[in-house]
């Protein structure tokens, strides 16, 4: 570790969650930095994360050597760079696959089922090794439009036979409240296949039940047809084998903040750094980690002096539930949190297939709006792209990335995102070219999402917005500072997210 690089007892981070921000005045003038973020300067990053993921197992896993170099290249970056750079540890429980699960029909008719085609093994769940005959719970519509509730209640799995495996729809309420509540009723195992009520909500997805998974059972993903094939299959027995490890390990975040600017109005800026377990994760989230760490960079090049303290942050463990970035507003105190102006956040800004998302602040066109401040943030994005002639769409808050824990205690958030495994519309192809009907990231949550695995057009554009943002709301004059006093849309937004809580979670 860079010698610059400091292990503090506990860090002094702070938030402000204003009352109303009022952007200056006078606008920022950000062209300079933009000139200085280049896209060859953030696709170098990307390049050493893929060669970090390269030499550890094709992965940047939290809790891995992979994620460790990761983190190790961004901190001595940052302390070269002259940025005051600490780590924040924090223990958490590591998900990691150790090789193929196995999924058997072994009644009424023997049929072996494909791992990644048919089904894959939910991101933290425990190990095992099961066979059992299935019981489904609550599943009582599997039609297009169905609003299905299945496990989301103890009731649901009234009557239910101990020593059965539990097939449960996705749907309502989170994967890990489902197989926890399958647990407590005597399943051995349980499986959540796809809702079906949109088509794009039919097929495989590498889902998490949340590092705090409590059901000690195996849990499989599948997908809709296989779940209504299983449906209608008497006397269906399963063999399901779990092949993988969770264990509480060490990891951390890491922050870099400006030596100077006012430490009551402080801007984070946040992006996950670490991957999934099944690749590399260039885009999800390299692209975000790589591009805010090149605008701290020229930042820090060009001599900018910002008047508001500028803390970058990469968060470790978001992929195993917003753990880090939980962690590190768990650990703000009461002042803290009234001294952080808001929280930028990108994760995923290189999508091949992209759309120029823009998260909804004050929630006009989606659901929940954020804290007081929340529409400001989103206007600067919006000004900013209609200045370059350039369209961009509302996203919502919809408690998948590390906005969601900012937004529960009152701070007022916004960012970008181009895109993850949700289908572009012929709509969407239209403005923002690329391929209708196709997902927005083909290998979100994948082994391909590697270094080819992005769009310089997004990424070039997106980093220039970064840009923008950053400086915007590091230089204004105006007060940003306040309280949610009055308004209980803080409140509002983090019962929202609670429901639609977290990763891939639901």
């Amino acid at each position: 570790m860079n010698s610059k690089i400091a292990m503090p007892v506990g860090l002094a981070a702070g938030v402000l969650a204003f009352a109303g921000l009022a952007i200056s005045a006078v606008p920022i003038d950000t062209e300079d930095l933009r000139d200085a973020v280049k896209l060859d300067g953030v696709r170098a990053h990307q390049w050493e994360l893929q060669a970090i993921a390269d030499a550890n197992g094709g992965v940047r896993l939290a809790g891995t050597l992979g994620y460790d170099e990761s983190a190790n290249y961004v901190a001595a970056a940052a302390a070269a760079a002259g940025y005051n750079v600490t780590v924040q540890p924090f223990d958490f429980v590591k998900f990691e696959p150790l090789g193929p699960s196995t999924l058997e029909q072994t009644a009424p008719t023997p049929t072996v089922y494909v791992e990644e085609t048919d089904f894959n093994v939910m991101s933290q769940s425990d190990p095992g090794d099961v066979t059992g005959l299935v019981t489904a719970a609550d599943v009582v519509d599997t039609g297009l439009g169905n609003a299905s509730t299945s496990g989301c209640e103890a009731s649901d799995f009234t009557g239910f036979p101990a020593g059965h495996i539990a097939l449960v729809q996705r749907g309502a309420c989170t994967f890990q409240l489902k197989a926890e509540n399958a647990a407590a009723a005597g399943a051995i195992g349980a499986i959540i296949f796809n809702q079906g009520n949109t088509e794009d909500r039919k097929g495989l997805i590498n889902g998490t039940l949340g590092s705090g998974y409590s059901g000690g059972i195996p849990v499989f993903f599948a997908t809709f047809d296989r779940g209504v094939e299983w449906l209608g299959t008497p006397g269906l027995e399963l063999h399901m084998i779990a092949n993988v490890i969770r264990e509480t390990v060490t990891t951390f975040n890491v922050i870099a903040e400006t030596p100077g600017g006012r430490d009551d109005r402080v801007v984070v800026v946040g992006a996950h750094l670490d991957s999934v377990p099944q690749g590399p994760g260039i885009n999800d989230n390299g692209s975000g980690s790589a591009a805010q760490l090149e605008v701290a960079l020229q930042m820090a090049e060009i001599g900018i002096e910002p008047r508001n303290k500028v803390r970058f942050a990469w968060w470790s463990a978001e992929e195993s539930g917003l753990v880090g970035s939980q962690y590190y507003v768990d650990n703000l105190s009461a002042r803290d949190i009234k001294d952080i102006a808001l929280n930028l956040n990108f994760d995923m800004v290189g999508s091949p297939n992209f759309v120029r998302f823009v998260y909804d602040g004050d929630g006009s066109d989606t659901a929940p709006a954020g804290p007081n401040g929340s529409a400001n943030i989103e206007q600067v994005f919006h000004d900013y792209f209609a200045d370059q002639g350039l369209e961009a769409a509302p996203t919502a808050f919809s408690g998948r990335s590390d906005y969601g824990p900012f937004i529960a205690v009152g701070i007022p958030a916004g960012g970008l995102f181009t895109g993850a495994e949700g289908i572009k519309t012929p709509e969407e192809a239209i403005i923002y070219g690329g391929i209708a009907g196709e997902p927005y990231d083909p290998c979100y949550h994948l082994a391909c999402d590697t270094y080819d695995n992005n769009s310089d057009e997004a990424l070039d554009q997106m980093a220039d917005a970064i840009a923008h943002s950053v400086l915007t709301f590091a230089m204004t004059t105006s007060s940003v500072n306040g309280t949610d006093k009055g308004s209980d849309k803080a409140v509002k937004a983090a019962e929202s997210m609670e429901m639609l809580a977290g990763h891939y979670r639901k």
